[in-house]
């Protein structure tokens, strides 16, 4: 069972290494265009923030639609230190400061919102994780921050009531956000977080703490029947999910000049887009959120030579999608498949030890 296991998680690993050695070889032969090039980091971090929420979703069992939250969280903070540093700390020592910051106020507000939140059961948490993840975005685009000599000072109202000296200078300047921004990471350290996101979620799952949320996913009363300390363990989880959400959050601020909170960079229609990704890849397979973001985040630009018709057949790829995965008789055929083909491994196993 455990060489299953760590079998089936060296696969993961070494799907996305192959993938990252073809685009590699595609970039350095010049067959992908600019365009395509812009769009390798995107595609790493809606993968992190996809695992991520599939953590939550899929093993822990409880829907959240309010992960861009964490994501806008881990993007703003991080910014707003690599943005006040600048010129006080060198470029590569910033980044990784600002990249732990960013994770650790993520996880933090994951686990302060987790407390009231994971009170509540199906819907209804559903419902305050997306409230949570809208007044996140909404408190990121009202608040304006400068700094001079005397420190820094903040306001809710406008730049104007920040009573900045002549020499100060505005850092987030409220729906504008943060400007000035350095692009600061590459698609090879953004495929290294990839890597580092699934070990921690695939060991996690596999591991006794993975096992005993999986069994409150299952049946929570069972398991504080059995002594599992259910907050804990949810709160836990929840956490973890808010933590990675916060390292794509990061990565986004990263890949950007401008960082602003809009509805389109962190608001509802985000959070579900990200909710595709882990329904179309499997709710709690951690390897199809990856491989499903990869999909749906290069095929609208892929299709985009036909023109009008390139969302109709992108909508009818994810009816289609939906059906492999989830459709009863299309499960039933896979698994026939599937047992077919381990019947004939073990015949050829069987004649190779005769």
């Amino acid at each position: 069972m455990k060489n299953k296991i760590t079998k089936n998680n060296l696969i993961t690993y070494g799907i996305v290494l192959a993938f990252y050695i073809i685009v590699e070889i595609l970039m350095m032969t010049g067959v992908l265009s600019s365009h395509m090039k812009g769009l390798l980091v995107p595609m790493t971090y809606y993968a992190i923030i996809a695992v991520a929420l599939n953590l939550c979703v899929g093993i822990l069992g409880e829907l959240s639609i309010g992960h861009c939250g964490f994501m806008c969280i881990g993007a703003f903070t991080s910014a707003f230190f690599s943005r006040a540093t600048e010129n006080s700390i060198p470029t590569v020592p910033r980044f990784i400061m600002a990249f732990i910051i960013g994770i650790a106020f993520a996880a933090l507000f994951g686990f302060l919102i987790g407390i009231p939140v994971l009170r509540l059961k199906g819907d209804y948490l559903a419902i305050v994780t997306l409230a949570f993840g809208e007044i996140i975005k909404n408190v990121c685009a009202a608040v304006f921050l400068g700094k001079d000599s005397k420190g820094f000072h903040i306001s809710l109202k406008d730049q104007a009531a920040l009573n900045l000296e002549d020499s100060g200078e505005m850092i987030i300047k409220g729906p504008l956000g943060i400007t000035g921004l350095s692009f600061t990471v590459s698609f090879t350290a953004c495929v290294i977080l990839v890597l580092i996101t699934l070990i921690i979620v695939l060991n996690l799952v596999n591991s006794r703490t993975g096992r005993a949320v999986m069994a409150i996913r299952d049946n929570r009363i069972a398991a504080e029947a059995t002594g599992i300390n259910v907050t804990k363990y949810k709160m836990l989880a929840f956490t973890i999910s808010a933590a990675l959400a916060g390292v794509a959050g990061v990565l986004y601020a990263s890949s950007l000049s401008t960082l602003a909170s809009s509805s389109k960079n962190f608001g509802y229609n985000m959070s579900i887009m990200i909710l595709v990704y882990v329904v179309l890849g499997g709710i709690g397979n951690i390897r199809g959120s990856v491989i499903a973001t990869v999909i749906l985040v290069l095929l609208p630009e892929k299709l985009r030579f036909l023109s009008n018709y390139r969302m109709l057949i992108y909508a009818v790829v994810l009816i289609a999608m939906m059906l492999i995965n989830w459709s009863p008789s299309a499960r039933a055929k896979r698994d026939v498949l599937l047992s077919k083909i381990n019947i004939f491994k073990k015949k050829t196993d069987e004649k190779e030890v005769q």
